[in-house]
């Protein structure tokens, strides 16, 4: 197998508000907020659902992996009940082994509501449900090990049976790959991942707010300093900047696409992570891989949903 990813699976809500339907519920634009399961409910009544499908950020880049013809697989913790039983329908329709038994769990399958702006910025609602439960029983140990490279997500980071979880499955991989996945987890977990980027990952992709945000910076030079010193490959998305890699000591650069017609920036980080692996595992050039990056990217964006149909 070439890549296994493990993430929070998660069922993905898409509904549109305006900003006033932000501001009214004191949600900060473009983060991601937890929620116990009385509060999601209590939101999702006033809201009309656009679309539901499987999602999860590392999920969603197995997906776009697997659409690019690569075998690949998957580990999220869900309940055996009717969200868990679509999400494994989703995965399987995409080619994707699932490597996870469910069972009746104590909590629901857990869900996240995507609320999609005027201007295509998305913030999350997530209610982990089972999801956040995943513990070290839960890896497995033997997929890891056949596979070239493990991706993770920093959503799954969290004290406990998930932080376990995430230990047994670095220590069992060949390489390891992980996204910081948003600020509001930088921000709640900044040594942590200081601490894994610098010694435990081959490979981190950020967005420039969470890399600075690591680095308690706000000049984009020191990111650069920082990335060079610690030696590895790290691959950072800019928005109309486009995106950059420093692998070792190069720093590699590719614009980002013009002209597009932006409908909604979910998944927009999940599918670069998924075009640039794929073109690292199958032996392109950096920026090569970070063109794929660029264009699996710039196409979900133009579409509702973090998936490529």
């Amino acid at each position: 197998m070439k890549i296994l990813g493990i993430g929070n699976a998660i069922v993905d809500v898409i509904c549109k508000v305006d900003d006033e339907f932000i501001e009214k519920n004191s949600l900060t634009k473009s983060t991601m907020k937890l929620v116990d399961e009385a509060e999601f409910k209590k939101l999702l009544s006033t809201l009309k659902i656009e679309e539901s499908v499987s999602g999860g950020s590392v999920a969603n880049s197995i997906v776009g992996l697997s659409q690019l013809g690569n075998k690949v697989g998957f580990i999220g913790k869900v309940s055996d009940d009717d969200l868990g039983q679509k999400y494994e329908d989703g995965l399987k329709k995409e080619n994707v082994d699932f490597f996870y038994a469910k069972k009746r769990e104590a909590v629901p399958t857990g869900t996240c509501l995507i609320l999609i702006t005027p201007d295509s910025e998305r913030t999350m609602i997530t209610f982990l449900g089972t999801a956040g439960k995943i513990s070290e029983n839960d890896i497995n140990s033997d997929a890891i090990k056949k596979s070239e490279i493990l991706f993770l997500e920093g959503y799954l980071w969290d004290e406990g049976e998930p932080k376990k979880a995430f230990e047994k499955a670095i220590n069992n991989s060949n390489k390891v790959a992980m996204s910081l996945s948003d600020l509001f987890c930088v921000e709640r977990h900044k040594s942590h991942f200081l601490e894994l980027v610098k010694n435990k990952l081959d490979i981190t992709f950020a967005n420039e707010q969470e890399i600075m945000s690591l680095i308690d910076t706000k000049n984009f030079e020191d990111v650069i300093n920082f990335t060079k010193e610690i030696n590895k490959l790290v691959v950072i998305t800019r928005g109309e900047k486009g995106a950059l890699a420093v692998n070792k000591r190069e720093v590699v650069e590719c614009s980002a696409k013009d002209k597009l017609k932006i409908k909604d920036l979910t998944g927009a980080g999940d599918l670069f992570a998924s075009g640039f692996l794929h073109g690292l595992i199958n032996n392109k050039s950096t920026k090569e891989s970070l063109d794929i990056g660029t264009e699996m990217s710039s196409k979900v964006i133009q579409i509702i949903g973090a998936r490529l149909n």
